[in-house]
């Protein structure tokens, strides 16, 4: 019963969340409505064969041909054995609260955790957790469809919050805490969120660090960073399976290294991402406002015509232009909303920088300048340069400007710690008076600053990619009134807002002046801050998230329900592998082709990074000759001349998929692909990976095959014409990990296979295990010997099973540590009532 009690105000603190976060969706999810986002349609198409896999035998396949001609599972659909544990941990956790109200429930709860652990209150605590999770940028990773970035950054807090409790001494609960989220964050599988987090994390030890030393603690300092180095080490082996092929599968994606040295070497980096494409989304300096103004640079990439705000100030002349110019003119490519932590947060966090006390202020502070400075990417090259160079892992990453989650950490975190002195000692506003009008003037002084003179802070409102686009599309003589009209609209936009953040500042300012006179209790401080800041970030998050967005439950599955009459005639053929290319859709943007067949294209931000070369240095190309082709392959495909597209027919592309008018489509079949598999006359060898695809422009994959040198061993030359007209290979079996072929040769030879050479597939003749290598820049190659064989290729890689097994291990080891603490928690409660 005292137990209870004692709980009780933790309980009601967990029920408000879970009322805020059903109200947000409300009535959407009453109505069982869902989003339909790009990225969770293309996620059922790329899982189709995966999916159809698991149903018949009961096991995960860890390959799919189903998009780019093949690829592993490992990021696709990243569930293991040892993880469904932590499923249903997730769900205890979440209160097994429907979709979406359990995405914001868990954001709340986790920053709650953390600021307990930090020993605030309860009600001090539950208006962190809100003005975190009410971040403007959570709620726009949601209607993108991000949700397992949203999650892992969900479960970030309470991990830090199990490092604040070992620091304070609770060693057992501390780790447990630690172990289970770090668990539970690399399950949700967004890494680069986790990485990003490292830092925030190694700046709150240092932190620690320095106050051991000032207390001459040392040795308990260092007793505690072993125990969270062991508990994290814990959470990691759980999800080993995960990590390690992650890992591996990097190293062949898009994240690693390329092996051709191109001309503008400046822009590759030693193992990973490409500058530029690292850089693409580099948040603007002067954008970085958005912190305390939302629309500093317009918000979303939607239409303009969409903004009453600017549509009050709109030239009826222009109207049509008005629904195709964007709302953001900052100079990221497109974004979907800003990164706003609240206007009288960024007051707090200000005032904080004075009145905390403290290294863990200064490791809050350096955390977000950090983050700021890095989310500028391009705009502040010299920093991000280094970072790319000599920091590890930090070149995988792309779209840099996301590092400013931990801005949206670090910001509330001191923040709340502000308040907290102001709460505990009211003197504290005049006896720092000269920090508090220095905090209003940077936030408030600087809102009004913005709506009384826009063009002074920012003398532009169209962007550099945009005014090039206006320049092509409009006669000079006719730019000039339309950008006079667009610069007004757009600042219309900005002053409505900053004026918006100015009296949110102000009526926060008044609170905290009324408390300070007395005027008011801290419980009702608390309770009217908490309505002011959720009032403010919950109607900012509603341009970016709101009802109407939600569709009835199955549309995301409307593509799915029936074939198209092309895919429907395609599916005639029952071959066992075949390739289809769709040329009626933005090919490398769509898994709607995958979920029916194994498609040439598809979409994925990490595909391997071989393929994604033979993209741009043949497949593009081809596609480009068969499109001006489409006349003469609809009369009759074998009066196309099939050597302009070799590569297509090496990925045994069957049939095209063209597109008709009025968004009809239309099947052709292919005569010139390869199939399966084949054997070639002549085996060339490269020095390099530049001499490899350049090879391809000007052999006929039919009858040569260039291997990089490497491969000599596995791939041997043929040493004379072959010519033997009774020579075969038939695919008898197919399985996503599994294919068997019957070969029949009198003379063998080097047999070239239609599948995507990856490490970790095994080859076998007739069931003793053989080497295979790689030909045509990403195609399998054998050498056979004469006679009738049969080859098998498996993907069931070792790793998995080592990985496997410690895994569960690592979680048999979390279990004992949860069940000693509950015996240790009944042991002490027996005692209290004794």
């Amino acid at each position: 019963m005292n137990l209870l009690k004692k709980l009780l105000p933790d309980i009601v603190a967990v029920v408000l969340f879970a009322v805020l976060s059903f109200a947000y969706f409300y009535p959407a999810v009453t109505e069982g409505r869902i989003l339909a986002q790009h990225d969770a349609v293309a996620g059922i198409g790329a899982g189709q064969e995966a999916k159809e896999y698991y149903g018949r035998t009961g096991e995960s396949t860890r390959w799919t041909n189903s998009l780019f001609g093949g690829m592993p599972t490992y990021q696709l659909a990243p569930s293991y054995e040892s993880s469904r544990m932590l499923n249903y941990v997730q769900n205890v956790y979440s209160l097994f609260l429907p979709t979406y109200v359990w995405y914001v429930f868990v954001m709340l709860l986790g920053f709650y955790i953390l600021l307990r652990a930090f020993n605030f209150k309860v009600w001090m605590s539950a208006l962190g957790a809100i003005v975190w999770a009410f971040s403007s940028y959570f709620f726009i990773i949601i209607a993108a469809g991000h949700i397992w970035k949203f999650v892992t950054l969900a479960y970030i807090p309470p991990t830090i919050a199990g490092m604040v409790l070992v620091y304070r001494g609770k060693y057992l609960s501390g780790s447990l805490l630690t172990a289970l989220f770090v668990a539970l964050q690399i399950a949700s599988n967004h890494a680069q969120m986790s990485y990003y987090f490292l830092f925030v994390m190694l700046f709150m030890a240092v932190a620690y660090g320095v106050i051991a030393w000032k207390e001459k603690q040392l040795p308990r300092f260092l007793k505690a960073s072993g125990v969270l180095v062991v508990a994290g080490l814990v959470g990691v082996c759980i999800n080993l399976s995960n990590l390690y092929h992650t890992y591996q599968y990097s190293k062949e994606s898009m994240r690693g290294k390329s092996e051709l040295v191109k001309e503008n070497s400046a822009n590759q980096t030693g193992s990973g991402l490409e500058r530029d494409y690292i850089t693409q989304w580099s948040y603007g300096i002067g954008e970085t406002f958005s912190l305390l103004v939302p629309n500093v640079k317009g918000g979303a990439s939607v239409p303009l015509a969409e903004n009453k705000t600017a549509m009050k100030k709109a030239d009826p002349m222009y109207m049509g232009l008005y629904s195709q110019i964007g709302q953001y003119w900052g100079e990221q490519p497109g974004t979907s909303g800003p990164v706003y932590v609240g206007a009288f947060i960024v007051f707090l966090f200000i005032l904080g920088c004075f009145v905390v006390q403290g290294p863990m202020k200064w490791a809050l502070v350096a955390g977000t300048l950090f983050s700021i400075l890095l989310s500028w990417g391009k705009n502040f090259m010299g920093l991000t340069d280094f970072f790319i160079d000599y920091i590890p892992m930090y070149n995988k990453f792309r779209a840099v400007s996301s590092i400013l989650v931990i801005a949206e950490f670090t910001i509330p975190l001191l923040a709340i710690m502000a308040l907290k002195e102001v709460i505990e000692r009211p003197s504290l506003i005049k006896e720092k008076a000269k920090a508090f009008y220095i905090s209003l003037g940077l936030t408030g002084g600087l809102a009004l600053l913005f709506a009384i003179a826009p063009r002074f802070f920012f003398p532009s409102y169209v962007s550099t990619m945009e005014m090039a686009a206006l320049q092509n599309a409009i006669p000079a003589d006719q730019l000039a009134p339309i950008l006079m009209n667009l610069e007004e609209m757009r600042v219309a936009i900005f002053t409505a807002d900053a004026w918006r953040s100015f009296f949110i500042v102000v009526i926060g300012v008044a609170l905290l002046w009324a408390y300070a006179a007395g005027k008011m209790k801290a419980s009702w401080l608390i309770a009217a801050l908490t309505v002011l800041c959720l009032a403010d970030m919950w109607n900012v998050n509603k341009r970016y998230l709101y009802d109407e967005q939600f569709v009835a439950k199955g549309t995301e599955m409307q593509p799915f329900l029936k074939p198209t009459e092309t895919d429907a005639e395609i599916l005639k053929d029952k071959s066992l592998d075949y390739r289809v290319l769709n040329l009626s859709s933005n090919t490398f943007n769509e898994n709607n082709t995958s979920y029916w067949h194994k498609s040439i294209g598809g979409y994925h931000a990490a595909k391997l990074r071989r393929y994604q070369e033979m993209i741009e240095e043949h497949i593009q190309g081809e596609m480009t000759d068969l499109f001006k082709q489409i006349p003469e392959a609809q009369a009759d495909m074998e009066k196309v001349d099939g050597s302009h597209f070799p590569v297509l027919n090496m990925l045994n592309t069957r049939y095209f998929i063209f597109p008709l008018q009025g968004g009809k489509t239309l099947p052709i079949y292919n005569p010139y692909a390869l199939g399966n598999a084949w054997f070639v006359d002549e085996v060339q060898y490269a020095n390099n990976a530049n001499e490899e695809i350049e090879a391809i422009h000007h052999l006929n994959p039919a009858t040569t095959a260039v291997v990089d040198k490497k491969f000599a061993e596995e791939v041997k030359a043929v040493k004379e014409s072959v010519s033997d007209s009774t020579r075969s290979i038939v695919l008898k079996e197919y399985q996503p990990n599994a294919l068997t072929y019957e070969v029949k040769s009198s003379k063998g030879g080097t047999v070239v296979f239609s599948e995507i050479y990856y490490p970790g597939w095994q080859s076998f003749i007739d069931g003793e295990e053989v080497a295979h290598g790689r030909a045509n820049y990403i195609l399998r190659a054998m050498n056979v010997p004469a006679g009738t064989h049969t080859i098998t290729f498996t993907f069931d890689p070792k790793s998995l099973h080592i990985t496997e097994t410690i895994a569960f291990i690592a979680m048999g080891l979390l279990i004992a540590g949860a069940l000693v603490i509950l015996l240790l928690s009944i042991r002490r409660q027996k005692q209290t009532q004794a």
